[in-house]
């Protein structure tokens, strides 16, 4: 049980916090929120990437009164469910008609407090670190009351801006070592990015999910970001880690991509069960965060490069596989259950390799009886056409521009 006094002491003393941030960078998802009515407005993303800065512009821009709590208050650690009727006699007399609520969902719950507020007419915002408020299982418990968005670290549009610099293959390789953490864009200093890796191990996935053998955790995260674009199985992975159980791996599969830490992508198949049991690829959530904790020392900036290409797509695109048949193609970016984008990553394409890029593209593009697809390269530009299919090379500079 919670204090009614206490709850009121964090509630203002939180908002004061949040009021005194600076705007900072205006986010490119601030212009995509819609006013809200009957609908909880739900934004998901890993820590730091800007969800208290994009919080205090809905504050300062659409909902100057609305009253915010964070769960994640030490002061606040006792909270239960029967503690919203607190909250509820605060909200009275404050008579406020807006709710911003973040990390609520360690509140176990919390979705029929939220649909009890959308039911009494007031405007809900929720924010926070775990990828399960995206899931279709709280779509069922709020019955399609709600709206999902997802914020990512800086975009290459928003590193520009936020850095006012212009775009440009030096800006570019530099947004892909830096990555888009804003304060580590800001600073510069590593510490941040180790120790960001390290929170996320320890409270959103030892704590929350009651991982006993951190050190295996920690092993299998540091093998992964070393490892980026690269395909892995659970199987394989249990005997380097030293994990006796392929079941457990599964299980901290699941975690860091909840956590957003990592992106698991599946093959592309029509049978889910081949999806499931076929290897994936695994991208970081942020280039910044490999270059700081990867152990692998290596002048082979090809991982690295298509990571970058795969978060400009999951930007657009929820849905993203890779395709392996008698070749391999990159990214299958599904939209409406088509393919909506074809695309090889290739960081330099060279006599050596150029048959392979090509042959796996356009057996891609025979696959799905799709005209063009695109071989994204660092700086390079080409066109190359097979059985009136078309394989258009093109820099990642100028792709990341098209938007």
């Amino acid at each position: 049980m919670i204090l009614k006094s206490t709850i009121t002491e964090v509630a203002a003393s939180q908002k004061q916090n949040l009021l005194r941030r600076k705007s900072g960078l205006e986010r490119e998802i601030l212009h995509n929120i819609p006013d809200l009515s009957s609908h909880a407005l739900i934004i998901s993303g890993i820590r730091r990437c800007g969800k208290s800065t994009l919080l205090h512009q809905l504050l300062a821009s659409r909902y100057k009164d609305a009253f915010y709590l964070n769960f994640e208050d030490p002061r606040l650690y006792e909270f239960q469910l029967n503690d919203f009727t607190r909250i509820n006699e605060h909200i009275n007399e404050s008579g406020s008609k807006v709710l911003f609520f973040d990390e609520i969902q360690i509140i176990k719950g919390w979705e029929t407090y939220v649909r009890q507020k959308l039911d009494e007419g007031y405007k809900m915002v929720i924010t926070g670190s775990n990828a399960s408020l995206l899931s279709q299982e709280l779509g069922t418990k709020l019955t399609g009351r709600h709206i999902t968005k997802e914020l990512f670290p800086f975009s290459w549009p928003e590193y520009l801006l936020f850095l006012k610099k212009d775009a440009s293959p030096k800006t570019l390789a530099a947004y892909m070592k830096t990555g888009g953490f804003p304060e580590y864009v800001k600073t510069g200093n590593n510490d941040i990015l180790h120790q960001l890796f390290e929170d996320i191990l320890i409270r959103d996935i030892a704590v929350r999910y009651g991982v006993r053998d951190t050190k295996s955790l920690q092993r299998l995260a540091l093998y992964l970001v070393s490892n980026v674009g690269k395909l892995v199985t659970a199987n394989r992975i249990k005997s380097l880690i030293g994990i006796s159980a392929t079941s457990t791996v599964m299980e901290y599969f699941s975690h860091l991509e909840q956590s957003w830490l990592f992106h698991f992508v599946p093959k592309f198949s029509y049978s889910v069960r081949k999806q499931l049991i076929n290897p994936r690829k695994v991208y970081s959530i942020d280039t910044g965060m490999v270059s700081v904790n990867s152990k692998s020392f290596t002048s082979d900036f090809g991982p690295m490069f298509e990571n970058l290409v795969y978060l400009f797509l999951r930007r657009r695109f929820r849905e993203i596989n890779y395709f392996s048949e008698k070749g391999e193609c990159d990214f299958i970016a599904i939209q409406n259950g088509e393919p909506a984008e074809i695309i090889q990553v290739c960081y330099e394409l060279t006599p050596d390799n150029l048959n392979r890029e090509l042959d796996g593209l356009f057996e891609a593009l025979e696959f799905f009886d799709v005209s063009e697809g695109h071989i994204i390269t660092l700086n390079q530009t080409d066109r190359f056409e097979r059985d009136c299919r078309t394989a258009e090379v093109v820099s990642c500079h100028e792709y990341f521009s098209r938007g």
